[in-house]
């Protein structure tokens, strides 16, 4: 998704100004194997290991699946966001049984990720949809229908996410079942990472941890609705380890980072 905003805001708390919306050029490079998507700057959106299509290239984009250390079955996920559809594609093809959706703003990014990005046409359980995320969460129809949402949303200055009001946090959190988890890739280098997390906070109770900084900056951020959480550290490590055999992902580092950020000394994970 691509876009920016018009004007500037006076505090946290004032609702965000209606969004100019700009579609930014897509532009494609490779280098040792590996193609990457971009919005017509040095910025990667999105990547694709040539040889491996259906694996996760980048690391912060596998954390963004940290959610299935907390839910084993999903019945509807939904990625904002398209990139690369890397995260479509992943879940389309390890969660067979779940309703994956991916909403994109630019049209030109769908075609790149069909043409370029392997990504499939759309089946009886994945469907890409051409539209607004801010749209998509504030649809009184989808609240309670998701129980994981990915939240990937750039422009091509990749500053901070393009959407990051209270309200738009608040309106993912309508859209998670009792429990469900988000997931959003936001930039800890940048002045954005605090009001970000100040919203995510606010919206989500409190309940909301994130990664270690990866890349160039990439800060993954997880928060929970439903019951509060209490899962014995052993637990979360062997659900990890499961994971890592299934999904060939670096998931217990995922597990080292949820403890970096509690009190380590603790044996159960509460949030």
């Amino acid at each position: 998704m691509s876009g920016e905003r018009r004007g500037s805001r006076t505090g946290d708390d004032l609702p965000p100004k209606r969004r100019r919306i700009v579609y930014a050029p897509v532009t494609l490079s490779e280098e040792d194997g590996v193609r990457y998507l971009h919005f017509g700057t040095e910025w990667i959106q999105g990547a694709m290991r040539l040889k491996k299509p259906d694996t996760i290239e980048l690391e912060y984009a596998q954390q963004m699946m940290a959610w299935s250390l907390f839910l084993e079955a999903p019945q509807a996920i939904a990625q904002l966001g398209l990139g690369a559809a890397a995260l479509t594609r992943f879940c389309h093809r390890h969660y067979p049984d779940a309703q994956v959706t991916a909403v994109e703003l630019n049209p030109t990014v769908i075609v790149a990720a069909r043409t370029m990005f392997g990504l499939p046409e759309d089946d009886r359980t994945m469907e890409v949809l051409c539209g607004d995320a801010e749209e998509y969460v504030g649809d009184p129809a989808r609240h309670g229908t998701l129980d994981a949402l990915q939240v990937d949303l750039y422009d091509a200055r990749a500053a901070g996410p393009v959407l990051d009001s209270l309200a738009f946090y608040s309106a993912c959190r309508d859209c998670l079942r009792w429990p469900g988890v988000l997931t959003v890739n936001l930039f800890g280098a940048h002045a954005s990472f605090g009001r970000n997390m100040r919203h995510l906070k606010a919206a989500f109770d409190g309940r909301v941890i994130a990664l270690p900084e990866v890349h160039e900056g990439n800060r993954i951020a997880i928060a929970f609705n439903g019951p509060p959480l209490q899962v014995p550290w052993t637990m979360l490590r062997e659900r990890a380890m499961a994971l890592a055999k299934r999904f060939e992902l670096p998931t217990r580092s995922w597990v080292d980072g949820l403890r970096s950020g509690t009190d380590e000394g603790k044996r159960v994970f509460r949030i």
